[in-house]
């Protein structure tokens, strides 16, 4: 415990110290890596996260693994450029795993979902393409205000594909708050669902984020969930694979 006096270098010694747990049997014989030589590896942690970061598909290799030049602040992998999306999900696909599950989804209402990295990617591809045609490019800050459903993945890995910035912002957070995060970066599209679901009710997400929005965003794009005729200025449908999405 750290005491009066102690500088911070003596307080993390003290903690440093402190007496270690091992993880369950149970846990370590589910882990992926059960190599206990692996902590020997990582001492050489610039050497370790190199090799790791080899398995990545990089549009430019990095020039320095770990700039340390400006503590606390550290720089990984300086210099070079890789899109998040294609690692996710492409160089999947290209292995010939596209038929492997990439997640498994579980609704409010007892809904299963098994979603493939070939459906994702598929998803992800088309939706990119929306927000192309909508005007997004590279830079551009595009809203999310979705519940756990699983156009949250598909919003984002488009964003991360076309080079926009997503402002993901909590499903349970007032449209309010929608608003305020939408005028501080400037955001160009909103994405946002009809309705959501909790406890047996239906929240009327889009006619709400309307009322506080007004028109702060030139699109607003809907997922379509709740079928509870959300009010809708114009509808372009864009399907994916667990519901429509629509937009104004």
């Amino acid at each position: 415990m750290a005491t009066e006096g102690q500088t911070l270098e003596q307080q993390l010694e003290e903690l440093l110290d402190q007496e270690k747990f091992p993880p369950p049997d149970g846990f370590v014989e589910q882990a992926v890596v059960s190599d206990a030589g692996i902590y020997e590896q990582a001492k050489d942690y610039e050497a370790f996260w190199a090799e790791r970061a080899g398995a990545l598909h990089w549009d430019t290799k990095w020039d320095q693994v770990l700039d340390w030049s400006n503590p606390p602040f550290a720089k990984w992998f300086v210099g070079g450029k890789l899109n998040v999306s294609y690692n996710c999900l492409d160089r999947h696909v290209e292995a010939g795993n596209g038929d492997r599950v990439a997640y498994h989804w579980r609704g409010e209402e007892g809904e299963e979902l098994d979603v493939t990295y070939a459906e994702l990617h598929a998803d992800v591809q088309k939706f990119a393409n929306a927000l192309k045609s909508l005007g997004v490019s590279k830079g551009d800050v595009v809203a999310i205000y979705l519940p756990m459903i699983p156009e949250v993945a598909v919003a984002m890995l488009s964003c991360a594909r076309i080079g926009a910035i997503h402002n993901v912002v909590f499903g349970g957070f007032s449209a309010e708050s929608v608003k305020e995060r939408i005028e501080f970066s400037e955001a160009k599209v909103l994405v946002t669902v009809d309705g959501a679901r909790r406890k047996g009710k239906t929240a009327a997400i889009k006619s709400t984020v309307d009322e506080v929005i007004g028109d702060l965003v030139d699109t607003i794009v809907v997922v379509k969930r709740a079928d509870n005729d959300a009010p809708m200025r114009a509808q372009a449908s864009i399907a994916t694979a667990t519901s429509g999405i629509i937009g104004r």
